[in-house]
């Protein structure tokens, strides 16, 4: 129908490895919003995850049926490899997000072997611990080009049309030799320009799109964006995002995890 609303698209914070699943006191933040936000969102048929944690050459969709998860950490403790997300796959939204790929142009691949990855299960164990709603994944394009990943998202923007939940899921700050795994929250110039120019950017109404997206594009050029991120895998999940939506952000989450300032976007 066509006033039926478009289907939400949440930028997160998945937090450190699988900790935020063992009761680490360092996640308590992104843990309370987490299951705060996730009645506000309705209940999806199918939840479409854009993961900081698969990068492919060419944008890759889960296809199968029943995807298992997959252990992408090491050094945890050993119920950390004992988790399980049983939720099934949806091939058929698999077959649609791959179609609408090729449309605007993009190559795109089906994988049915590969598995969930931690940054799909650990968010979505804690928001829909049932592990009812089929999900799929969508890669990242290797070399990370931010220009890329927001024509991705504009290639999306039908899906949601769909009731669906579109999770982005990585960490708006990603600066792993400057966590504070003892959980301190301790006040960080360089950290805190980056997460308000992001703010700035995805939110302002005044900004058009296109302008939205130039900032964007050239995200490097930001204030510490390189402090915040040496490497920026889990930003471009946030890039995929603003494209498929088009319009601005709100603020859902503005809080510390592992001591360091990360925010949350709802569209």
């Amino acid at each position: 129908m066509p006033n039926d609303p478009l289907a939400p698209v949440l930028y997160l914070p998945h937090g450190g490895g699988p900790l935020p699943l063992l009761g680490d006191p360092g996640h308590a933040n992104m843990i309370d919003f987490l299951t705060r936000i996730t009645p506000t969102l309705g209940r999806p048929s199918a939840i479409l995850v854009i993961s900081a944690h698969w990068e492919e050459p060419r944008p890759t969709i889960t296809s199968g049926a029943n995807p298992s998860v997959i252990y992408d950490y090491s050094g945890f403790p050993e119920e950390s490899y004992h988790i399980t997300y049983p939720a099934p796959g949806d091939p058929a939204l698999a077959e649609r997000v791959y179609g609408l790929l090729r449309e605007a142009g993009i190559d795109a691949h089906l994988d049915a072997q590969r598995g969930f990855d931690h940054g799909l299960y650990v968010p979505l164990k804690i928001m829909y611990p049932d592990a009812k709603v089929p999900c799929i994944q969508l890669s990242l394009i290797r070399g990370l080009d931010a220009g890329a990943h927001l024509q991705l998202g504009r290639a999306l923007t039908k899906v949601r049309q769909e009731n669906l939940l579109i999770i982005g899921s990585g960490f708006s700050f990603h600066n792993m030799r400057a966590f504070d795994f003892a959980g301190r929250e301790t006040r960080d110039d360089r950290n805190d320009m980056f997460q308000d120019w992001l703010i700035e950017t995805c939110t302002r109404a005044d900004l058009s799109h296109d302008e939205r997206e130039a900032r964007l594009a050239a995200w490097d050029d930001a204030p510490a964006a390189r402090y915040c991120h040496p490497r920026e895998e889990h930003l471009m999940p946030l890039h995929v995002c603003c494209g498929l939506a088009g319009t601005p952000a709100k603020v859902v989450f503005d809080g510390y995890v592992i001591g360091k300032r990360a925010v949350g976007l709802l569209w």
